[in-house]
């Protein structure tokens, strides 16, 4: 409908429609998570988490109609067959920009339970959102530079240990445990400095899906296994609100989970890390095929 605007308009009514979104479920979500907080008992966890799962379900689907009214983006996207929100998943995904939380939340909501991301603590201090994403048990991790955990090994674990107690909430409702395993966006600089072996991808890290499989291994059905390419450049934050993006390509593949990494009790467990490490190599190593044949067509 707004899609005839020049893009800068167009960027800042998405902006605003955004941020009405988002302060108008805010409210309620609020509400209900300090009702939680303040009442901690099992049988009010279990009927707050599907209200509080519903608010932010209700949140992406507005997110959708403004990106439907403000874009002219062209999506590719897999029909989500044999997918079920009553079910649990581990979500795996390639990074490159912040749109790709807008990507993955659009094309997945509604068929598989609620994305739950990975985030970097600094990201709970962002206004409203940040106590959003609080509201919604997402996990908030302190990364630590290689230099700290040289002097201080038993940091190495802090991150892990918070996506343990995050992952045993998520065992009360169906859940989609999403991360991004190269632990950060691409670029090529990094890649450079990481020397990876991957043509369009960062090195994958195991440790956080290690504690995922470990904890949720009674209930985990699958892992959904997510491609994000741009054909026409990875597009930044303003640029997507802008409706610059051009095309947007996803495809999805669901996989079984290895019987093997079934096994271990994560923290403890470093030879289950190594099976998800090498695991997950393999993902990539196809991911990376997948993402030249979706570049070149």
């Amino acid at each position: 409908m707004f899609a005839f605007l020049p893009a800068p308009l167009r960027g800042a009514l998405a902006a605003l429609l955004l941020t009405a979104n988002t302060l108008w479920w805010c409210l309620p979500l609020f509400v209900l998570a300090l009702v939680r907080l303040a009442l901690p008992f099992p049988a009010v966890l279990r009927a707050l988490d599907p209200l509080l799962n519903g608010i932010a379900t209700t949140w992406v689907a507005g997110n959708s109609g403004w990106m439907r009214l403000t874009q002219r983006t062209h999506w590719d996207t897999p029909d989500c067959d044999g997918l079920d929100v009553r079910s649990w998943y581990l979500v795996v995904c390639n990074h490159q920009s912040w749109a790709d939380i807008f990507v993955l939340q659009h094309v997945f909501n509604r068929r598989i339970p609620m994305l739950k991301f990975f985030l970097k603590r600094e990201l709970i201090f962002v206004p409203v959102i940040g106590l959003a994403w609080w509201a919604l048990d997402f996990p908030f991790m302190r990364r630590h530079s290689d230099a700290e955990l040289r002097r201080h090994p038993k940091k190495r674990f802090d991150d892990l240990e918070v996506a343990r107690r995050a992952c045993a909430r998520f065992a009360r409702v169906p859940t989609s445990v999403m991360n991004f395993v190269e632990g950060t966006r691409f670029s090529a600089g990094k890649h450079a400095a990481q020397h990876s072996p991957f043509r369009h991808l960062l090195r994958p890290k195991a440790g956080g899906l290690a504690v995922a499989l470990a904890t949720l291994a009674d209930r985990v059905d699958a892992v959904l296994d997510a491609t994000i390419v741009y054909p026409d450049g990875v597009p930044g934050f303003w640029d997507f609100l802008c409706g610059r993006t051009g095309r947007v390509v996803v495809r999805a593949e669901r996989l079984a989970i290895p019987h093997d990494l079934l096994s271990g009790i994560g923290l403890e467990d470093p030879a289950l890390r190594k099976r998800v490490q090498r695991w997950l190599s393999g993902l990539w190593q196809r991911k990376d095929a997948l993402i030249d044949v979706l570049r070149s067509t």
